[in-house]
């Protein structure tokens, strides 16, 4: 083997030499002293903020809720204010929302503080109308002169006698015994107008269901200004009429006799 090996080349061979002047490991002590002087400066920032953070985060937030101090927290987007809406309803009323004496801490008043008032039916204002009782008349609209009468049982289209003949000419109003929505017409003495073989009579309600039908008739417009027609609840088409100054149920006919005889005005009682 050669005697010469190659080496690198060593400092001093390249003129350079170690600097003597500091010790080793200068350059890192500088480094760490840095470091420990930010660390100390960031703590005593960090303590510094803690100090003054819950001066500051005590106080309300404009929104009126509180955040705890030393979290952070994200702003909450504050809730459109919602008004209820007036009146009575399900959920509102129209009473005063201020709480009451009791709820506010004060003493309730005592009985003798207000004066005593009368209960509502004492106030004559408050007592019920008296139910009042519809009779009516009715006239025949091409005999003008006569109307409906209560003659040996049957109903027949007479001319104006005595109070008598008024009396049993005058029937109470009221709702069909049928049907509420149609009419049943009674006479002074509790009887009522009902068709019997297509005839009409004044009978005792029997209370049976035949009766009831039988004594219920609907209006229906006529062609004559402010007069009515009757027809049948259980005979639909048939109207009341008279005939031969009888009153019958007869089925409607399109002519002029027969609108005639089947139209008749509600007027006030004669009795």
């Amino acid at each position: 083997m050669p005697e010469n090996q190659s080496r690198p080349p060593q400092p001093w061979e390249n003129g350079w030499a170690p600097d003597t002047s500091r010790p080793p490991g200068t350059r890192r002590l500088y480094l760490a002293g840095a470091l420990a002087v930010a660390t100390i400066v960031a703590c005593v920032t960090a303590i510094a903020w803690t100090d003054k953070g819950p001066e500051t985060l005590s106080q309300p937030s404009p929104s009126g809720t509180g955040t705890l101090p030393g979290l952070i927290s994200f702003g909450t987007p504050s809730q459109p204010e919602v008004t209820p809406p007036k009146g009575k309803s399900g959920l509102t009323t129209d009473e005063a929302t201020t709480s009451t004496p009791r709820q506010q801490g004060s003493a309730s008043p005592s009985p003798a503080a207000h004066p005593t008032t009368k209960p509502p039916s004492a106030h004559p204002s408050s007592k019920a109308p008296r139910p009042t009782t519809t009779w009516r008349s009715v006239r025949s609209v091409n005999y003008p002169d006569r109307y409906w009468h209560v003659s040996g049982g049957y109903v027949k289209l007479d001319p104006v006698g005595g109070s008598e003949s008024r009396e049993d000419s005058t029937f109470k109003l009221v709702k069909g015994l049928s049907d509420s929505s149609c009419y049943s017409f009674a006479t002074a003495d509790g009887q009522y107008l009902r068709h019997r073989n297509f005839i009409l009579v004044a009978n005792r309600n029997d209370g049976s269901p035949l009766f009831h039908q039988d004594a219920t008739f609907c209006p229906r417009a006529s062609t004559v200004p402010g007069a009515i027609m009757l027809e049948s609840v259980n005979y639909p088409g048939r109207f009341l009429r008279h005939q031969n100054f009888q009153l019958k149920l007869d089925p409607y006919q399109y002519n002029d006799l027969y609108r005639q005889d089947s139209a008749f005005r509600l007027v006030d009682g004669l009795a």
